[in-house]
């Protein structure tokens, strides 16, 4: 919905989730120097076979000669391709919406140093019972509540060194214009009222996943708001209130006040939090070693000659 709520501003495109940015970069050493041609063309072929490229609707072939001419960086091979796609609709502003970006917002920012990133923010009891339905997700609720809790901190921790914008899912779909205005205020655009009625563009942009199809069809509404009773089990909602109350209230979000869960599920949480949290250290950890070896620099640094777009990360 704020990826549709963002393309729908006439200066701003959103990409779906193009899944090309970070399996592209934790592969970049092996492009070697880009300074050489071959190795932007090598870079630019592997970008354009990718099965989500096609996502974009773009000419393959001219969005590797793009990146070929382009400046010898990791960052600005990426950038071809998103503006490329906001080219398509004629618009200045773009970016990409994926939410796992929030464990790899360092990467984002070493590539776009002048990104802005917009985090949006949902009741965690209701993002747990949203999970529960989805058919790509293949974990349980304690993988839920440890996600949501890792979202929240890494988030917060990013925002002390970079711009991060918060914006909160129940003020949305309550008060669309009021806090799309806020959102385009921090984002230095002008508020566009067509923002606040994303169905509108929603059949041209979000097509096939089944999980969208509210989106596709209905105005933002606050219909969805509190969906988890009746839906999380007990131990659920215990899990999710002792583990995440705190940031909840600090959120706004109300508790109901439930017993602790048991002893075997908050185990189960721990267990799943320390390896969860062991595996994001180890992945920043092989990164840092692969910076070492980098034989370029890795920010986007388009063409003088062209227009420079602003990059906006949702």
């Amino acid at each position: 919905m704020l990826q549709l709520m963002l393309h729908s501003h006439r200066r701003i495109a959103i990409a779906p989730e193009t899944r090309i940015m970070l399996p592209a970069y934790r592969e970049r050493l092996r492009f070697g120097d880009l300074e050489q041609i071959e190795n932007r063309r090598a870079l630019g072929e592997y970008l354009v076979t990718g099965r989500a490229f096609g996502k974009l609707h773009l000419d393959p072939e001219q969005t590797v000669e793009e990146i070929v001419a382009g400046p010898a960086t990791f960052g600005s091979a990426i950038a071809i391709v998103l503006r490329a796609y906001a080219a398509r609709f004629g618009r200045p502003r773009w970016g990409e919406k994926r939410p796992g970006y929030y464990r790899h917002i360092d990467v984002v920012m070493r590539l776009f140093p002048d990104a802005q990133i917009v985090h949006i923010v949902r009741d965690p009891r209701d993002c747990i019972a949203s999970l529960k339905r989805m058919p790509w997700w293949k974990r349980d609720s304690h993988h839920s509540v440890f996600a949501w809790a890792q979202a929240i901190d890494l988030t917060a921790e990013a925002a002390r060194s970079w711009p991060v914008v918060q914006v909160q899912y129940e003020r949305l779909v309550a008060d669309p214009e009021g806090e799309l205005r806020s959102l385009c205020h921090s984002l230095g655009e002008e508020y566009d009222p067509a923002m606040a009625a994303p169905e509108e563009l929603a059949p041209t942009v979000i097509r096939g996943k089944r999980w969208h199809r509210k989106v596709r069809r209905r105005a933002p509404t606050t219909a969805r708001i509190g969906r988890w009773r009746g839906v999380l089990e007990p131990w659920e909602l215990a899990l999710a209130e002792s583990v995440l109350g705190e940031r909840m209230q600090r959120l706004g979000y109300e508790l109901v006040g439930v017993p602790r869960p048991s002893a075997r599920r908050r185990a189960r949480y721990a267990y799943v939090s320390t390896t969860r949290s062991l595996h994001h250290r180890l992945e920043q950890l092989q990164d840092r070693r692969k910076r070492r070896s980098e034989p370029n620099p890795v920010a986007a640094a388009l063409m003088s000659l062209e227009p420079v777009p602003e990059a906006v990360e949702a």
